[in-house]
């Protein structure tokens, strides 16, 4: 700080909540608040497609673009001893979720998301690093595969949505800086106002359609499964202030085909969280915990799937469901989840800092997965060991059996992982009649 900023002392340094990925830590200097963004070692990034430095040069080029983006003001180096990472001035807002949709003026926040979206995705090339990737669509869904081929390939959903987005691929359309991770969460608000975008590390060009779907996917909108944009709004609101800023039409096909690839995306990547735990490169309580969130984007991408079914059988798959032998891929374990919360219980020190406040609510949530597993039961939602090749059929000739017996499954499931999901109401009275 006093190589990039001048005289001056560093208090007040505490660690944030969230980040299942990177650390942020908040702290004062010289009278000035700041947060310093970082990854405890260089061995970290060392599969990310870009670094910390070309992090920071794209949020320098979307605040100089006038996006709600913090302002850096150093980067941090080796003989620094402190990581892979960047400093920003910290902006006022606060990040969580259920506080801004309680906002008054969701509306008014929501046209402002779209207008911050827009302005993203007009940030030309020649202002961004040369190493910032372009997705390939095909090959983003053979990336898509090989996770789950990876993760054990056993989930019948999962398996089906892989297929719907092979056989629906659009068209390439002129790409655009992605932001990547554009949602609740990684948006800051105050008084209705949003004051920043944050988070930029998944980055990419590609089809703007994905970043509008990503944060219109069920799980971004919290307690508002009811409002299809963000959780404030209606998906109409939002595509018409996004238009007017950007001068683009939004088409609804590929706005779905989106929604169901990050839905895909995302449930791989919940998967993916027991793997980094059980390889030992991070073994944070809330990677474990997370990976049982897969349950949650399995629901929502068999309601999205779905309507494509037809009414009769064409194809049977009774013997989707074989009992599978226990696995180290896919999802933790109980006995992993055990672990992982007495290996945090020894961390914890006589004062919690609000890290572990929050460390102590993720414990809480996977000793209650644990209860409901125990005492409820559920199915599991495993495949027969080729997953992939049982689904070749697709969601438009599954038979009537096989797609109410997904649907019992999934529901049980999430019961199982997390009761007080949104989407499980809407899926038990949609599939059901029950409230």
């Amino acid at each position: 700080m006093r190589r990039a900023i001048g005289e001056g002392e560093v208090t007040d340094c505490m660690r944030l909540t969230g980040g299942a990925t990177m650390e942020s830590w908040r702290f004062v200097f010289a009278g000035e608040p700041y947060v310093l963004r970082r990854a405890p070692s260089l061995e970290f990034m060392a599969e990310r497609p870009f670094g910390h430095d070309s992090e920071a040069a794209i949020v320098r080029a979307a605040h100089a673009a006038g996006v709600t983006a913090p302002e850096v003001v150093a980067d941090l180096e080796p003989e620094d001893s402190l990581g892979s990472g960047f400093i920003m001035r910290a902006l006022p807002g606060t990040p969580d979720p259920r506080a801004i949709l309680a906002m008054e003026d969701a509306s008014g926040l929501l046209k402002e998301a779209a207008r911050d979206l827009a302005r993203i995705h007009a940030i030309k090339r020649d202002a961004l690093p040369d190493n910032v990737p372009e997705l390939d669509y095909a090959e983003g869904i053979a990336g898509l595969r090989q996770q789950f081929e990876e993760a054990g390939g056993d989930r019948p959903i999962i398996a089906l949505g892989l297929k719907w987005l092979a056989d629906n691929v659009p068209e390439t359309v002129e790409p655009v800086l992605n932001h990547g991770d554009y949602r609740l969460g990684n948006l800051l608000a105050e008084g209705s106002r949003l004051t920043g975008v944050l988070d930029w590390e998944l980055a990419h060009f590609g089809d703007p359609h994905e970043d509008l779907a990503f944060g219109c996917m069920a799980v971004w909108r919290f307690a508002r499964y009811d409002r299809p944009a963000l959780g404030l709004g209606s998906l109409e609101d939002y595509f018409a202030a996004y238009e007017a800023e950007s001068g683009r039409k939004v088409d609804r096909e590929r706005f779905r085909f989106w929604t169901i690839y990050r839905t895909v995306w995302w449930a791989l990547g919940c998967l993916r969280m027991a793997q980094i735990w059980r390889s030992g490169e991070d073994r944070m309580l809330e990677r474990v915990v997370i990976s049982r969130r897969t349950s949650e984007q399995e629901l929502d991408l068999l309601m999205l799937l779905e309507e494509d079914a037809p009414e009769e059988a064409q194809s049977e798959y009774s013997h989707w469901f074989d009992d599978l032998e226990d696995t180290e891929s896919g999802e933790a374990t109980m006995p992993e989840v055990l672990t992982a919360v007495a290996e945090w219980i020894g961390t914890i020190k006589e004062q919690l800092q609000p890290h572990d406040q929050f460390q102590a609510a993720v414990a809480r949530n996977a000793l209650g997965i644990l209860k409901r597993e125990e005492m409820d039961g559920g199915w599991d939602l495993h495949f027969h060991e080729r997953a992939i090749d049982r689904a070749e059929d697709g969601i438009g000739r599954i038979s009537t059996e096989a797609l109410k017996t997904l649907r019992m499954r999934a529901m049980a499931k999430v019961k199982v992982d997390s009761p007080k999901y949104p989407a499980l109401t809407v899926a038990r009275k949609k599939w059901t009649g029950e409230d």
